[in-house]
């Protein structure tokens, strides 16, 4: 019996070993706005340390149309959406015009493996927007189903595997909405049974469908405009909060009824209310273009004001002014690219600003709207800027360390005097998937395996 016992407990240690190394070597999807966990932290193992001297290996590469949307990557399949425009039809030169542009919406399935196209679905959709490039809102992949949401204000739920319609809402239609300047461009969010939808029109400018059916579960509140911020799910002292930014004021919602648990007045000038809000112990940081910061203190009623921008300025800025990318926060500090490219690091609790930088967006000068979007992964950050540059850098409070630089696709995107890529990447697969408005391009980031012992 000793015997029989020595004999199993190295049997059992290989099969634990067995089972660790498969454990490790599944890798993550990326099935939403800002990955699985709607933070904006990418957790695969093995990623490289730094991009070899040739660059780091492209996968695949697929032509596409153009748009905003982020790509998701979900069960070996990556969706997303574009634009396409009738032949001999293009954009207003100026692209602030608003009138009826003709042209189609996609929303496109891949192959993960390839970057073969799947299925596709494509409705008309002509465009009363300003930047007329394509859609704005990331694919969301759960339970076998994708949702996916237009410029225009077209909701739909597909199969995810076979693209057939399960079922669609026209939020201008059924909601009584009137499209955003800049088009409808807040992430769904998926709360258990629920679909929670930035929509706009009286009382309905937070929608809660039914995620199997698309029939309305709540509606709340009414603003002028919706603004583009996507509805954001913390839990603050063991309660969840559906956390609405519209640009009239923040509130805080119920998830399951709608009821408003808070308000909060933040104006945000020209209807911009765009970049997620960040939650970091009692803290709810908020930024905005022209308006700044505001910090709330989370407590069991009406948050505090712990500070907000006195300055309603794009370029006389004190604490941060965002128009794009969402902000991190870590170790009592906030990290995010301010409104003309300035890569800036704050105290949280203060809004005191410790240092700055163009070296990751617009390095020779500062640029209105200048953009990267930041990544954590582990000690570091993987920042993709408006020029189609993959950066891996450290972001601490003594300030910022590039590691390593790789172009990944080119800019394509005039409208705001410059091509940019205005497209948040999506990390998976020891990958990250990026597109501007000709192709996407999957691209490895897995680190090289170790040499095998002679």
């Amino acid at each position: 019996m000793k015997h029989h016992r020595s004999f199993l407990n190295p049997l059992r240690a290989a099969l634990l070993g067995a089972l660790a190394a498969s454990t490790l070597a599944v890798a993550d999807d990326w099935p939403q706005w800002l990955g699985p966990q709607r933070d904006g932290v990418w957790r695969e193992t093995g990623i490289v340390e730094k991009f070899p001297s040739g660059g780091p290996p492209v996968r695949w590469r697929t032509p596409i149309g153009g748009g905003f949307t982020g790509p998701a990557v979900a069960s070996g399949r990556v969706y997303l959406m574009d634009r396409q425009l009738p032949e001999g039809t293009r954009n207003p030169s100026n692209p602030f015009d608003r009138g009826s542009i003709p042209g189609r919406e996609r929303v496109l399935c891949l192959n993960e493996a390839d970057g073969r196209v799947l299925w596709q679905h494509s409705y008309d959709c002509p465009y009363t927007v300003s930047y007329a490039t394509g859609p704005r809102a990331t694919p969301l992949v759960a339970g076998g189903k994708v949702y996916t949401l237009s410029a225009e204000g077209h909701l739909f739920c597909f199969e995810a595997d076979t693209g057939k319609v399960v079922w669609s809402r026209d939020f201008k239609q059924d909601f009584g909405a009137k499209t955003p300047v800049w088009g409808f461009a807040g992430h769904p969010l998926l709360d258990g049974p629920r679909l929670i939808c930035l929509v706009g029109g009286d009382g309905a400018v937070a929608v809660a469908l039914d995620k199997e059916t698309g029939q309305e579960q709540w509606r709340a509140l009414t603003a002028k405009e919706p603004g583009y911020c996507p509805p954001t799910l913390i839990t603050h002292a063991g309660r969840r909060q559906v956390i609405l930014w519209h640009p009239e004021s923040v509130n805080a919602l119920e998830p399951e009824s709608g009821k408003v648990l808070w308000s909060v007045p933040f104006e945000s000038r020209a209807g911009l209310s765009v970049s997620t809000p960040r939650l970091a112990g009692d803290g709810l940081f908020i930024t905005t273009f022209y308006n700044g910061s505001l910090l709330l203190r989370l407590g069991a009623g009406t948050p505090e004001v712990v500070y907000r921008s006195q300055k309603a300025s794009e370029k006389d800025t004190t604490e941060l002014h965002s128009i794009i990318p969402t902000p991190f926060i870590e170790g009592g500090h906030v990290y995010g690219v301010c409104s003309y490219g300035q890569l800036r690091c704050l105290k949280l609790d203060t809004g005191e600003r410790v240092w700055e930088t163009l070296a990751a967006t617009t390095p020779e000068k500062e640029t209105r709207w200048g953009n990267a979007f930041l990544v954590k992964h582990q000690d570091r950050f993987f920042l993709f800027n408006e020029r189609g540059d993959l950066i891996i850098a450290k972001l601490t409070p003594l300030g910022y360390q590039e590691l390593s630089r790789a172009h990944l696709l080119d800019p394509t995107n005039p409208d705001p005097g410059r091509r940019v890529v205005w497209s948040h990447p999506a990390f998976a697969n020891r990958s990250v998937y990026a597109r501007n408005d000709v192709e996407l391009v999957c691209v490895s980031l897995a680190a090289a395996e170790p040499a095998p012992a002679d």
